[in-house]
């Protein structure tokens, strides 16, 4: 499973990209979790890939 990391603030995202980081379990800054590896979580991480860093394991 992927470990999903944010790195950057989510000051000034839109209401769909705030809902999608609730949606993927990220709460702060430097916070981690894992995701599980399906179509829906890989457009999720997609569409804030500009405040996220993914590993892949």
């Amino acid at each position: 499973m992927p470990k999903v990391t944010q790195i950057k603030s989510k000051n000034g995202s839109t209401q769909r990209q705030l809902d999608t980081l609730r949606s993927l379990g990220l709460r702060r800054i430097g916070h981690t979790v894992e995701v599980k590896d399906t179509p829906q979580s890989r457009g999720m991480l997609h569409r804030v890939r500009h405040l996220i860093t993914v590993q892949e394991d």
